[in-house]
């Protein structure tokens, strides 16, 4: 089986004002078999996907000609004989992710298998799933609401009980009481005062769901070290299940400070790449759920390799998915292969119907949990819709 041509697809945006920029970009590896494997660049939002675009088509060139089944062959050439690729960083690792996936998609449906039959079949039937990002609201999938109150944080995880799940992530600190996104600093010894407007949204929460829901706190690395700290101890005695990213993941000395003074689980790991990135925080244990995104760590092929390694130093595995349709089913598939799974994200977007509409198959989670795609593969495509109406070049 050889390669003959690579489509990179701009995956035409269906949403208007939920999701004003959300954008993903998909690798389809075309054979001449006539198998198609399909893979995610992990850049769906913020910005970058027109450069994760151009990176996949870049790499997609190095490509053609060569055996998919060789997937560890041509993950090494990727990184190795492009210069660039044993540096790293979110762009030249999302578009390796998203070949790698890909890859793996064409050999399980050579091999009419799903995905998870090659990582050495399923750990388990059904995954554990979190009400992600309950700041912009939870229960209207169609309507981005911007959360002020602690009431209304309050309402929100209520509603998300309601539909089946017993845990959620919030940032209670991203959101001014102007309902202005990221506007405040939240830098520096002089914050309490600040601080104590997301205290009070997470003690409205707790005060709501009782002991029947854990808690995610996110903080998106918006505090510094000496903020962080201060609000990690401000909610310890809220009963929180882990306080994801509270300084930036690049300083992984500053992250130990944080865990050896604040008395909660540390998650991070959504914007740290491949094996190399997650080695200093296994060593040093300083994450306690480690969160590697598959359309960016280095796909598959580095996913498994980075959750095998946080097994060695009991570190439990959430893979970050904020992606499309394509990064949901593939998570699933690693999931629910590993020993030490701990929980699934179910980020908002992922109830989006214009994103939903997207693929072929609308995987969603029942009362809490999802079940596992069959399908050989990864079990998802893009239809051939969206493929139509998307901005595509093909690499042959």
């Amino acid at each position: 089986m050889k390669i003959v041509s690579v489509d990179v697809i701009d995956v035409k945006n269906p949403l208007q004002s939920a999701v004003a920029k959300w954008r993903p970009v998909v690798v389809r590896i075309n054979t001449d078999e006539g198998i198609s494997g399909f893979g995610e660049v992990g850049m769906a939002y913020g910005v970058g996907a027109s450069a994760g675009f151009g990176m996949a088509k870049d790499l997609a060139s190095l490509l053609i000609g060569m055996d998919p089944m060789q997937s560890e062959k041509i993950w090494d050439k990727m990184q190795k004989k492009t210069f660039w690729g044993q540096g790293g960083g979110t762009v030249i690792s999302a578009g390796m992710s998203a070949i790698d996936i890909a890859l793996w998609d064409i050999k399980g449906k050579a091999l009419n298998v799903p995905c998870y039959q090659l990582f050495g079949g399923k750990f388990r039937d059904k995954l554990r799933t979190y009400a992600s990002q309950i700041q912009f609201g939870w229960g209207d999938a169609a309507k981005k609401e911007i959360l002020t109150t602690p009431a209304q944080y309050a309402a929100a995880a209520e509603k998300a009980l309601a539909d089946g799940y017993d845990a959620i992530k919030v940032d209670v600190n991203e959101i001014d009481e102007q309902g202005r996104a990221k506007a405040r600093d939240l830098y520096g010894v002089f914050t309490d005062r600040e601080l104590m407007v997301g205290y009070k949204r997470l003690q409205a929460i707790r005060e709501a769901v009782g002991d029947g829901m854990d808690i995610i706190v996110e903080a998106h690395a918006l505090t510094d070290t000496a903020s962080a700290i201060r609000f990690g101890r401000m909610i310890e005695d809220l009963r929180i299940s882990a306080y994801e990213e509270p300084v930036m993941a690049l300083n992984h000395g500053q992250l130990k400070e944080v865990k050896r003074n604040v008395n909660i689980p540390i998650a991070a790991g959504e914007r740290v790449y491949t094996r190399w990135g997650f080695r200093p925080f296994f060593e040093e244990h300083i994450i306690d759920l480690i969160q590697p995104d598959l359309g960016t760590c280095g796909g598959f092929s580095e996913a498994k390799k980075i959750c095998d390694m946080g097994h060695i130093y009991d570190t439990t595995c959430q893979i970050h998915v904020c992606g499309g349709p394509i990064m949901t089913a593939a998570s699933l598939h690693l999931e629910c292969a590993i020993p030490n799974f701990g929980i699934h994200e179910l980020h908002r977007y992922a109830l989006l119907e214009g994103n939903r509409e997207t693929c072929k198959y609308d995987y969603l989670p029942k009362n809490g949990f999802y079940e596992i795609p069959d399908l050989p593969g990864i079990g998802q495509e893009l239809t051939e819709k969206s493929i139509a109406e998307s901005p595509k070049e093909t690499v042959k």
